[in-house]
C-alpha cells in the first residue's frame, strides 16, 4: 500500500509539459495528419497509376488532373479565405478558381467513367485516393496559413 502511495506522490509532482501553440494555430497533430493524409493520396494515386495497365497518354492524362486538381483546390481555398480576411480577390479570379476545381473534378469523373480498361474497384481506388488529395492539400494550405497568420500576431 505505501508503495502505491508513493508511485502516485510520483505521477503527481512531475510537471505535465505543455506544448506552447500561438493562439488560432493548429495544433501539431492535426498538421501531422494533414501531412501524412496529403502524402498518402498523392502516393497511392501514382503508385496506382505507375502500375496500372494503360497507355502512357493515359496515365498522362490521369497526372495531369491530379496536378490541376491539387493547384486548383488549393487556389479556391487561398480565395476563399483572402475575400473571408478582406484580402482583396478579383471576382474573375474567384471564379477562375471555381470554375478550374469544378472543372478538374468533372474531368476525373468523366475520365473513370469512360476508362473501359479499368475494373470498377481500380475507379473507385483512383477516385478516392483523388478526393483524399484535394481535400488534404486545402487542409494542408489552411494550416500553413493559420500557422503563418498566428506567428504574425505576436
Amino acid at each position: 500500500m505505501e508503495n502505491e502511495v508513493l508511485v502516485d506522490k510520483e505521477k503527481q509532482e512531475k510537471p505535465k509539459v505543455k506544448i506552447e501553440r500561438k493562439d488560432g494555430e493548429p495544433t501539431a497533430a492535426f498538421k501531422g495528419a494533414s501531412w501524412a493524409a496529403l502524402l498518402v493520396g498523392v502516393s497511392a494515386y501514382l503508385i496506382g497509376l505507375f502500375n496500372a495497365a494503360m497507355e502512357l497518354n493515359e496515365k498522362g492524362y490521369y497526372f495531369a488532373i491530379l496536378i490541376f486538381g491539387l493547384y486548383s483546390a488549393v487556389s479556391l481555398q487561398k480565395a476563399v479565405r483572402d475575400k473571408e480576411e478582406g484580402i482583396p480577390v478579383t471576382s474573375i479570379y474567384y471564379g477562375i478558381s471555381w470554375v478550374a476545381l469544378i472543372v478538374s473534378i468533372s474531368l476525373m469523373g468523366i475520365g473513370l467513367y469512360n476508362a473501359g480498361s479499368i475494373v470498377l474497384s481500380e475507379k473507385g481506388f483512383y477516385g478516392m485516393a483523388y478526393v483524399l488529395s484535394i481535400f488534404a492539400a486545402i487542409t494542408v494550405q489552411k494550416n500553413i496559413r493559420d500557422t503563418q497568420k498566428a506567428r504574425e500576431r505576436d
